[in-house]
């Protein structure tokens, strides 16, 4: 098939482009490169079936397509908060110019939505049947908000137009390609570590995350997009739950144990818990991560080594 990548230059973006590519299909990776690089993707280049747009998802385009991977959008709090109302834009206008070209070219389309939906859960862990704790209106929203409205349009399209959608809600993703300077955690502490810095813990560490790392989630998304069950949404992520603090002593550990963990106020509006029920996708596409978060932190610890040169 001919598959569109929005946002295809990005973190998980290029690991899907490279997979798509492995899976004999035809590749369109459209990114404007402000969160994506062209190094995430110069690899591919050389790949006949693969082609490289430089594009904002806020303006329309066309493509001749079988499917649409809808990933545009900045996804870590330094890069969403940048820049609030372009977030808001991307999410929104992205969703109906996906939307649209997948209504013209009868294309099954994907949503790459967000466990941010959920807020601060009240309810834990978050099943896809939740409908969140959002301050629609705090510094978070304009990521939060405008992917909550991106759901509701796919969801509207495929009622009213008969859009072939499917929405998958993504938690905590780590791996190779993450920005050195994303602002998310994991890539926070492996950079600060690696460079000598002491290690900044917002609050006291005891709020939660699951972390998932890269190539689980890139199968996740594969198997959603073919399986016809149903069109969500899913959850995708680990549902192993680490506290803060546990992942910055083992970031610690594994780099040579040299930084000091320090503590800073915790960001208004930053969940406290963070799991994703699973049932769903496990049922669905016969998906459950593989990579345990000790073997996924060495691969992306050896990833920044690499990048940034360290020995």
């Amino acid at each position: 098939m001919r598959i569109l990548v929005t946002g295809g230059a990005g973190f998980l973006g290029s690991h899907l482009c490279e997979r798509l590519l492995q899976d004999d299909h035809e590749v369109v990776c459209l990114d404007n490169l402000f969160t994506g690089r062209r190094q995430n993707v110069m690899h591919l280049t050389s790949n006949p079936r693969f082609e490289f747009i430089r594009h904002d998802v806020v303006d329309p385009f066309k493509a001749e397509v079988d499917r649409i991977f809808n990933l545009a959008c900045p996804a870590s709090p330094i890069h969403y908060q940048f820049n609030p109302i372009k977030t808001v834009k991307t999410s929104v206008m992205g969703a109906i110019n996906c939307l649209g070209l997948a209504k013209r070219v009868k294309a099954r389309v994907l949503q790459a939505s967000t466990s941010e939906v959920y807020g601060d859960p009240e309810v834990h862990p978050q099943p896809e049947t939740y409908r969140g704790n959002v301050n629609p209106i705090g510094l978070r929203a304009c990521y939060d908000e405008g992917k909550r409205c991106a759901e509701t349009l796919f969801f509207d399209y495929h009622r009213e137009n008969e859009v072939d959608v499917r929405v998958v809600r993504i938690f905590n993703t780590y791996g190779p390609r993450m920005l050195p300077d994303d602002g998310r955690v994991v890539s926070n502490f492996i950079v600060q570590a690696l460079n000598g810095e002491d290690i900044t813990l917002y609050g006291d560490g005891a709020q939660t995350r699951s972390f998932c790392y890269v190539t689980d989630l890139i199968e996740a998304l594969v198997r959603v997009m073919e399986q016809e069950e149903t069109v969500g949404p899913i959850n995708i992520g680990n549902p192993d739950e680490f506290t803060i603090r546990e992942l910055a002593e083992k970031v610690v550990e594994k780099t040579g144990g040299q930084a000091n963990v320090v503590q800073k106020p915790l960001p208004f509006d930053d969940p406290q818990r963070r799991r994703p029920d699973i049932s769903l996708a496990k049922k669905v596409i016969d998906w459950e991560p593989s990579v345990s978060l000790d073997e996924g932190l060495d691969q992306t610890i050896a990833f920044f080594r690499d990048s940034l040169g360290i020995a």
